[in-house]
């Protein structure tokens, strides 16, 4: 059985914690974190290791809103 790709997320989601899925030349590629912005047809998704990745509206296949991260042990 395949899965569904579903977008389930708005531009008033910006602040929370994210998941996407889109295409790229090699085939899909995935980025989890805080939705920043989502302006002109770009999100810009900030992932745990502080880089931020921008994302084409265009090439979304799945998105959606998930819990906060759990707390890394400490070491």
């Amino acid at each position: 059985m395949a899965a569904r790709l579903v977008i389930a997320i708005t531009t008033g989601d910006v602040g929370a914690r994210i998941t996407t899925r889109r295409r790229v030349p090699e085939g899909f590629r995935d980025a989890v974190g805080i939705l920043e912005s989502w302006d002109g047809g770009v999100l810009r998704v900030r992932k745990r290791d502080g880089t931020v990745v921008e994302i084409s509206e265009e090439t979304l296949v799945a998105a959606k809103v998930v819990p906060a991260a759990p707390p890394r042990p400490e070491r």
